[in-house]
């Protein structure tokens, strides 16, 4: 049986398959901040499709807003 962290390690593994295997598909421009934000569609090994939400931080780093799975 799975514990709570092995299946937070398995939903970790997932979303990073669908982000590295994915693409951008659209970009949104916050109202308030003027930050860029991307959604990023991609599947993950078990063939999930997900959506990934983030953005560029301003030292360069990626920032995770949410993902979900479609």
């Amino acid at each position: 049986m799975l514990g709570t962290s092995d299946v937070g390690r398995l939903l970790c593994v997932a979303h990073a398959d669908s982000l590295l295997t994915g693409e951008i598909v659209e970009r949104q421009k916050d109202a308030v901040t003027g930050e860029w934000k991307y959604l990023v569609k991609g599947d993950t090994v078990a063939g999930y499709e997900m959506t990934t939400v983030a953005k560029i931080s301003p030292t360069g780093k990626l920032v995770i807003i949410t993902v979900y799975r479609l």
